[in-house]
């Protein structure tokens, strides 16, 4: 039997536009609606198997409806820029998959798909209409079915004459007169005022049609029912009329033309790549896309390493599916280079003085993926790990930090070569994750070699031609081993002062639950929104500020705009803060000691953040709070590893500020920072045209907001919120901030302009962010878009410099063969544990080489504290 397929294209564009966040391809092109649309598309081509095809779309606003009712639709919101855009590149899909797709004048796509859909049943044949529409199911029928997008654009619900039925009470015949009686918001078709679909639908169970029921109006019980029908009878026939798909519409579409024709493979997989739907090309198979089959790779299950095959440079791949590669099992090992492609099994390559020795020799040249991880699993197991020359995970992030995927895979396919097969695809994910057979496993590894052997060069060549290399080489190539060391390293935390922290803050904890219920009056669970919100805003009479589905909100940004009305506020505001230190830090920190170390090996991630700046998990150790006394005491529990060694900290002073002030060439705040001024003063003495003497601690404060306030774009609203003052007390500020420091509002401007030329702007290190959005017609895409403009060089040049300093001082470190070591970044600081006779040259050495890192218009400054705890140095 001949099966038509008949899709609603401006459906399901429109469900898939806001199902996924807004994507973009490299060049900046959205794609999210493409996207979805693609994946709905090619889940109908695998379920459904028609052997006849279309897509319909609107033609334009103006339908015959129209002439009905000129109000038809009107309520509808403009469909935004970023997703009418997509429907060239969604009609350009449909092209190179030889699906017809069509649009007619004064008609809609359900118009188009009622007149086939009748064609096709009268053929005999089976058709099935995808949508997002209900308005449709008035088509289903003996053959026809509708499959309703449920959930985004991947869960349907399947709908026949029964479902209807079921769904409704009625048959799809009625689902116009449903319409004529309750009306549809969403077409802006009126209906009759006060009936819903409850009544709607109990109506037509006694009176089959609109029609019906206006005739049977004195039989109908209720007064204001019949009041209403009597007064709104044109309207409702008018309503049933805008509801009925045209089933005759005007069109040189023949059933015949929809017959599914062969694409050709290569157009397809051209336009998913321009499109950067990498994970989509998964789907095909090699021979239907007509792209090159996985390269055919013989390789070598090596018994024993012998030096022949170590050869340098070799690409080496250390494979830990972990997500926490700490001490966990290494999976296998693959070498490849020109002499051959090998996979050693992890027991023989750990046995194996040969391998060892060859890893750990530095004149021996590899490229890896992930150095970091391939350092840290293999010195777990007590290999050392040099002689890293390439890393291509850190080559790809350098390109383009906001690739969605920097997997092997994904970036083999980025260079147009299908080399790897997806870790997913290969081991599969989640509970279903399993360890393949050797012989599957050691060609995925050895594929994952060749990928790295062959992709290293037009990597490094991307690199240099964004002049990016001396980034790669000088900087993130030396950090990613000097990071692995400090993760091996870790950092000694006493759980019996973790354990004496948290009986602390328990005690804290209870006094203040006594204190809120005497406030309260009354006992409850502090810990329970709905509890919560109860006694603030129905017994306390509070003022409601905003609400929840469930309820009142009584979320922290709300509890701070009411902290000045109770106080009752400030003390939940406490106990939260509490908490939130007792659950994630106390016994966070508690569960991550290593059992056989005692100490924590935090990870930091070096390809994650678009500025350059380092994060850290399992545990995350750069978001202790500092602000609360508590929270600063933690601290406390991080001591050095050794008796009678001490934690140091060097900390960059003002170096986000310092950097604008290069940037940006402002002669005021260079001299501010050359004369070693504090510049909140120095700003606060310029904004409000006092001396030194008569700067108030709160015009300091308000400087310091408008400082750092500055640096990412603060606004008017922002600051006002920050300061506690009017939006036009704060617009004010900002403006004769501006105007003190002109150069500052000059760089401003330049840099947004610069981000729209060229699409992304740089760190003084070279260092890229892509900002597509930045030309966007929406305003606040477009204005986020311009606030990382501005902040971006900046915030990423001071990443760059702590960085940097890693480096250097590591450097440093092992040139005077100082046992001082490196074991924390935090921010703008670094933390040292360091032997008492070293103290003294470790105070003088580490800001002496973190200063010269960069040389900048003004000086960098660097304050150094230390302690028998990191609390101790500050």
């Amino acid at each position: 039997m001949k099966k038509l397929v008949l899709i609603d294209g401006n459906s399901i564009a429109y469900r898939a536009f806001y199902a996924l966040p807004l994507l973009h391809n490299e060049k900046g092109v959205y794609t999210n609606a493409v996207y979805g649309f693609t994946t709905m598309l090619l889940k109908v081509l695998e379920e459904e198997k028609p052997t006849h095809l279309l897509v319909a779309f609107d033609a334009g606003k103006t339908t015959f409806r129209h002439d009905t009712y000129e109000a038809y639709k009107s309520g509808r919101q403009k469909t935004p820029s970023e997703l009418s855009e997509q429907f060239p590149l969604i009609r350009e899909l449909l092209d190179v998959f030889q699906i017809a797709h069509t649009e007619v004048d004064h008609y809609e796509a359900d118009d188009i798909i009622g007149t086939l859909s009748k064609r096709a049943e009268e053929e005999g044949w089976q058709v099935h209409i995808y949508s997002g529409d209900k308005d449709l199911l008035q088509l289903v029928s003996e053959k026809t079915k509708v499959i309703l997008t449920k959930k985004g654009i991947t869960t349907v619900e399947t709908y026949d004459e029964q479902t209807v039925m079921d769904k409704y009470g009625i048959t799809p015949a009625q689902i116009p007169d449903m319409k004529g009686l309750m009306g549809d918001a969403s077409d802006n078709i009126p209906g009759v005022p006060g009936i819903g679909e409850k009544t709607a639908l109990k109506l037509l169970k006694e009176y089959p049609t609109v029609e019906e029921v206006l005739a049977s109006i004195d039989q109908i019980s209720g007064k204001k029912m019949k009041e209403r029908l009597k007064e709104h009878r044109e309207q409702a026939l008018m309503s049933k009329k805008l509801a009925i798909i045209s089933r005759e519409t005007p069109m040189d579409v023949t059933l015949d033309g929809l017959k599914r024709e062969p694409y050709d493979p290569k157009a397809v997989t051209d336009l998913l790549k321009e499109l950067d739907f990498r994970s989509l090309l998964k789907q095909f198979d090699e021979d239907e896309t007509g792209e090159e089959n996985l390269e055919e790779v013989t390789f070598e299950t090596v018994k024993e390493v012998t030096e022949e095959m170590l050869m340098s440079p070799s690409a080496l791949v250390v494979e830990v599916p972990d997500d926490n590669y700490h001490d966990s099992d290494i999976w296998g090992i693959a070498v490849v280079n020109h002499r051959g492609k090998y996979y050693i099994p992890t027991d023989v390559a750990l046995h194996s003085d040969v391998f060892k020795q060859w890893a750990s020799d530095e004149t021996k040249e590899k490229y890896i993926f992930d150095a970091k991880r391939a350092v840290v699993a293999l010195g777990w197991k007590g290999v050392s790990l040099k002689g890293v020359t390439h890393d291509m995970l850190i080559a790809s992030y350098l390109i383009d930090p906001s690739a969605s995927s920097h997997s092997a895979a994904d970036i083999a396919l980025r260079k147009n070569k299908k080399i790897v097969q997806t870790d997913e695809f290969i081991y599969g994910k989640g509970a279903k994750r399993v360890r393949p057979s050797e012989e599957v496993l050691g060609e995925h590894l050895v594929r994952k070699g060749v990928a790295l052997f062959t992709l290293k060069d037009s990597l490094e060549e991307e690199l240099q031609k964004n002049q990016q290399d001396k980034l790669f080489q000088k900087l993130e190539m030396p950090l990613s081993l000097i990071l692995g060391k400090m993760e091996i390293t870790g950092i000694r935390v006493d759980p019996a002062q973790l354990n004496k922290m948290g009986e602390e803050l328990q005690k804290t904890l209870s006094d203040l639950e006594e204190e809120i219920y005497e406030l309260a009056g009354t006992t409850f669970n502090i810990n329970s929104p709905k509890q919560l919100g109860s006694i603030l805003f129905e017994k306390l009479n509070l003022p409601v500020i905003k609400k929840t589905k469930t309820g009142y909100s009584t979320s922290a940004d709300v509890l701070e705009k009411l902290s000045d009305r109770h106080e009752i506020i400030p003390k939940l505001l406490h106990y939260r803060q509490v908490m939130k230190l007792q659950s994630t830090y106390i016994e966070g920190l508690l569960k991550v000691i290593h059992p056989k170390t005692k100490k924590i090996h935090t990870m930091f991630n070096q390809a994650i953040t678009q500025t350059g700046r380092l994060s850290s998990t399992e545990p995350n150790l750069q978001n202790i709070p500092i602000r609360l006394e508590e929270g600063r005491k933690i601290r406390q529990a991080f001591t050095p590893s050794e008796p009678d060694w001490y934690i140091l900290a060097a900390d960059y002073s003002q170096i986000e500020l310092r950097v604008l002030a290069h940037i940006a060439e402002d002669d005021k705040l260079i001299q501010a920072f050359q004369d070693n001024m504090d510049i909140h003063t120095k700003t606060a003495m310029d904004v409000f045209g006092v001396e030194k003497e008569e700067v108030t601690s709160n015009m300091r404060r308000s400087a310091k907001a408008v400082n750092f306030g500055i640096i990412y774009g603060i606004s008017d609203y922002g600051l006002s919120q920050s300061l506690g003052i009017t939006r036009k007390e704060a617009e004010q500020f900002i403006n004769k901030y501006l105007d003190s420091y002109p150069k500052v509002k000059e760089y401003m401007d330049t840099i947004k302009e610069e981000a729209r030329q060229k699409g992304y702007v740089t760190t003084l290190l070279h260092r890229r962010r892509y900002l597509p959005e930045i030309t966007s017609k929406n305003f606040n895409r477009r204005s986020f878009a311009e606030r990382t403009a501005m902040n971006t060089p900046i915030q990423g040049t001071a990443a760059d410099i702590i960085k940097q300093a890693m480096v250097d001082v590591n450097d440093a470190l092992i040139e005077k063969n100082l046992k001082s070591r490196l074991l924390l970044q935090v921010h703008d600081e670094l933390i040292f544990e360091v032997p008492e006779e070293e103290l003294e040259e470790m105070i003088t050495l580490v800001p002496s080489v973190m200063e010269k890192t960069i040389q900048l218009k003004v000086p960098l400054q660097v304050d150094v504290a230390y302690g028998k705890t990191w609390y101790d140095a500050k």
